[in-house]
């Protein structure tokens, strides 16, 4: 294991970089802001003020990936990264979904009408300050609705030039081919960790396809980074935290990864985004997968 020592300041800059749907460059290891909203991703942060810290701390460290969602708050992500960040820099990539409402904390039921597809991404343009969303994510299929409705949809915004690429999120590889006979797929955002790897088939997949893949819970929500976690002893070892080893395994997993950390702390932001400095060796990068299955 090896610990870049040119990248200190712009840590996320080691992570490498991926061109997502073949013109979007953004460096590998990102951010999601799920966890800058209240319990059960409903409402306000706790604490507002290092939100906004958090945020401008990610631009500072090389981070120009954020990953966010209508659903996540609702609308308290979006308007937390407009708060923060705009007028964003030429290189800032910001990718939302539509396709989840919200009824109430940890609940998510999921809609798919192609008015309300419609609905959410204009008003995530106005509440992120957007003339053109970079990569617009179906944030789930609804079974209810044909998905031709529903990828058809953000076809025709794509047409009129408000959404720039398409992704899909918690999908299967069958779902996303179906989907690809619609319009242009340029990534996938599924569940996936060292300790959760149900979403192997569809990696291994968008790697051959070269589609973007973005881990959603790479940390497996805390999971992975407490003091119990198994990576505890191998991240001594190596003079670093469990987060950087299970950032690190996800980045040298396949090219195509983009991993988006979330957190509410500068502190665990700083920590985590250390992880692209670590390089795994080959029989590193297996161990780490034993510990985590």
């Amino acid at each position: 294991m090896t610990t870049g020592t040119d990248t200190t300041t712009r840590p996320a800059d080691a992570s490498g970089t991926f061109r997502i749907g073949g013109d979007l460059e953004v460096n590998r290891l990102g951010y999601g802001t799920m966890q800058l909203t209240g319990p059960g991703v409903w409402g306000p942060p706790k604490d507002h003020d290092e939100a906004i810290r958090v945020l401008k701390r990610a631009v500072e460290l090389g981070v120009d990936f954020f990953d966010t969602a209508d659903s996540y708050g609702p609308y308290v992500a979006e308007d937390l990264l407009h708060e923060a960040l705009h007028p964003y820099g030429d290189d800032i990539v910001i990718a939302t979904k539509a396709g989840l409402t919200r009824t109430g904390p940890n609940e998510w039921p999921p809609v798919g009408r192609p008015e309300y597809l419609r609905q959410e991404a204009e008003m995530s343009l106005r509440r992120l300050g957007l003339e053109r969303i970079d990569l617009f994510q179906l944030h789930r299929i609804d079974p209810k609705v044909p998905l031709e409705d529903q990828v058809g949809e953000l076809a025709k915004l794509q047409d009129e030039g408000k959404i720039r690429h398409i992704g899909l999120s918690e999908v299967s590889v069958d779902e996303v081919q179906a989907a690809q006979a619609i319009a242009t797929i340029v990534s996938v955002q599924n569940l996936y960790n060292l300790q959760k790897r149900d979403a192997e088939e569809l990696l291994d997949w968008s790697t051959d396809q070269g589609i973007a893949f973005i881990p959603w819970f790479p940390l497996a929500t805390g999971g992975l980074t407490g003091e119990d976690s198994p990576l505890t002893d191998l991240a001594k070892q190596h003079d670093a935290t469990p987060a950087q080893l299970a950032l690190a395994w996800l980045l040298k997993r396949s090219p195509v990864v983009l991993p988006i950390p979330g957190t509410s702390s500068v502190a665990h932001l700083e920590d985590n985004l250390a992880g692209a400095n670590v390089t795994l060796s080959d029989e590193e990068f297996e161990e780490l997968s034993r510990l985590g299955s």
